[in-house]
């Protein structure tokens, strides 16, 4: 029987020791990493239009019952008055200081799946289990498949999935239809009729630009993606690798593994902790070492903000509502220094103990990654996700920033472990400040020239 996260506890006595050093597995797209250079792929959803395969890489839990919404939206800071068939919604979960658990995708879908499940909710796998938890617990009439990602599973996916992003998405589309695009409200599911058969598209952005999600039946799918490759052809469509997809976070503004807040003393969590497999848990990485508390962000911390709805009661409404009155943090871009990212790429190179092995294009040594950032010498908040975006040419991280950090101010991101930690991706290395801009996000492409002279 597989240890879990309370016994892990009990063994370890501190959490963040315990996530700094288990020897989690890299987290890894399972498609091609490229299709011809990340480089070129990366640009491409900004220049002409991109096509992502994401039937793979992500955990997908399928719902099924008549009381899916009595369940969820008690742990979801989101609304379930609009929740119909047709309509997607990114749901939240914190916990009762309202601090973020996890975050996903709920689908309700236009079309049920061939075993009848009527909603699924894809993403990581944080929420995932928080919501498989209270489905099993709650003695309601919910029933619910859970699909590892490829990595994972045997067997194909349910569906397969298809983003189609860029300014040449729409003419794409249009090709394909043979006629207009009907007009799709954002995170709404509509029926498209192409390759023969009838796909489901959602309305949104994963990379910050125009497209859809397509998706349909896993058989389907080689029939599907064909028919987009051959109508993008004259728009100069680009197959996207794992390389390029996993730096879409950081034009969207996404942060994709936020730290979760499952370690408070309210009895809810205590059991939560002794259902939960440690191997489940995930691994921190980075330069914050701090109390556990000081991982815990808050949706507005994230910009998610416009996620919360006070039309019903949730685990951690009350917290919200004081939190939303005046945020701590903000959601920012960093724009790094290309002298101090060199100068770390530089330390491999000659000898001594090197800085941490920074990689391109994205730089992630822990499945939840936490970096210092630092002004005049105190912690004004912190660095999750940091990669480079070829289009700009410009190292970049997501963070979020105290609330009196403007943009376009200075600020330092403390990169690598002090001390190092011992978990098998980490080898010997010493910490480097790295300068850095502070820019919106998402982050948008004007930032090239007005913030990264500063």
């Amino acid at each position: 029987m597989s240890e879990t996260l309370a016994q892990g506890l009990a063994r370890v006595g501190d959490p963040v020791e315990l996530l700094r050093n288990v020897d989690y597995p890299a987290f890894t797209f399972p498609v091609h990493p490229e299709f011809s250079n990340w480089r070129s792929e990366s640009r491409s959803w900004n220049e002409t239009v991109a096509l992502m395969d994401q039937s793979h890489h992500m955990t997908q839990l399928f719902l099924t019952g008549d009381d899916i919404a009595e369940v969820l939206s008690p742990i979801a800071v989101n609304t379930f008055t609009n929740f119909r068939p047709g309509v997607a919604k990114q749901l939240i979960s914190v916990d009762h200081e309202g601090h973020v658990i996890g975050d996903g995708i709920l689908f309700n879908l236009n079309h049920a799946t061939a075993q009848g499940e009527t909603v699924v909710l894809i993403g990581h796998h944080v929420l995932i289990d928080w919501v498989r938890f209270h489905v099993e617990r709650s003695g309601k009439d919910v029933r619910y498949r859970l699909e590892g990602n490829s990595n994972m599973r045997e067997g194909d996916p349910t569906f397969y999935r298809y983003e189609l992003q860029g300014p040449r998405a729409h003419d794409v589309l249009e090709k394909l239809l043979g006629g207009p695009v009907p007009e799709v409200r954002f995170f709404h599911i509509h029926d498209f009729a192409f390759a023969g058969t009838t796909v489901q598209g959602l309305r949104h952005g994963m990379a910050g630009q125009p497209g859809f999600e397509f998706f349909g039946p896993y058989a389907e799918g080689e029939t599907v993606r064909q028919a987009l490759l051959d109508a993008g052809a004259e728009f100069g469509i680009v197959r996207i690798g794992a390389k390029a997809y996993s730096v879409t976070p950081l034009e969207s503004g996404w942060v994709p593994t936020p730290f979760p807040a499952i370690f408070g003393d309210d009895p809810l969590f205590v059991e939560y902790r002794e259902w939960l497999p440690l191997a489940r848990t995930g691994s921190i990485g980075g330069s914050l070492h701090a109390p556990v508390e000081d991982f815990y962000l808050t949706p507005y911390d994230l910009g998610l903000g416009r996620s919360v709805k006070f039309d019903h009661d949730f685990i951690g409404r009350e917290a919200l509502e004081r939190i939303a009155e005046s945020p701590a943090r903000r959601k920012v871009t960093l724009i790094w220094d290309a002298a101090d990212v060199a100068e770390v790429v530089e330390s491999q190179l000659t000898p001594g103990t090197p800085a941490k092995y920074l990689e391109f294009p994205k730089a992630r040594y822990g499945f939840y990654q936490f970096d210092e950032v630092r002004q005049d010498g105190r912690r004004v908040g912190v660095s999750t996700d940091a990669g480079y975006v070829a289009y700009d040419q410009l190292y970049l991280s997501l963070a979020s920033v105290d609330v009196d950090v403007p943009d376009g101010a200075r600020v330092e991101v403390v990169w690598g472990e002090e001390p190092n930690s011992r978990k098998s991706n980490v080898e010997p290395h010493v910490q480097a400040r790295i300068g850095a801009t502070v820019a919106p996000a998402p982050y948008h492409h004007y930032a090239r020239t007005t913030y990264r002279d500063l």
